[in-house]
């Protein structure tokens, strides 16, 4: 496959409450139908504004490298001031839980590196509830038969309705 430039890639932009960020998937620009299971993505976030809201992966394993500017990681439930040169991987389970917050002055660019593996879930404690994902896993552009977000505390009896 030939080398994709990001200047190539077309931005998504995402703006809900506090999160604010531009994206561009580079590895579905780069890889076209074939899939590697590594997904590899540039974020954007303007000053002040959050990313994606505060989440784990069960199944999918993450790693971010920042590329200009600072600004303030909550991983694991800590708060980390980063910048240009920061790498840090997020591990799969509660210990991975992250959200990047843009510092004050310049955007935050980063990427972020993730394997492509499904089913997957994700759980977002703060707000208490998981995502599930079948078919395709977060980031995935296949069709998913399964798919949607769950209050944690929705939990039934395995033979309710049986």
């Amino acid at each position: 496959m030939p080398p994709v430039n990001e200047r190539d890639v077309e931005w998504t932009e995402t703006e809900e409450g506090s999160s604010h960020f531009r994206r561009k998937h580079l590895s579905r620009a780069a890889n076209g139908d074939w899939d590697p299971g590594l997904g590899c993505s540039l974020y954007e976030l303007p000053p002040g504004a959050k990313s994606w809201p505060y989440h784990y992966h069960a199944g999918n394993a993450e790693a971010m490298y920042v590329l200009s500017g600072a600004g303030t990681l909550r991983l694991d439930g800590e708060e980390h001031s980063i910048e240009a040169g920061d790498y840090v991987p997020f591990p799969r389970g509660p210990a991975g839980a992250h959200t990047v917050h843009g510092g004050d002055d310049e955007t935050l660019r980063f990427l972020v590196f993730s394997e492509m593996v499904e089913p997957e879930v994700t759980v977002y404690p703060d707000s208490e509830k998981l995502g599930v994902y079948a078919g395709s896993p977060p980031g995935g552009r296949e069709e998913r038969p399964v798919s949607g977000y769950y209050r944690i505390d929705d939990d039934v009896d395995y033979w309710e309705g049986e």
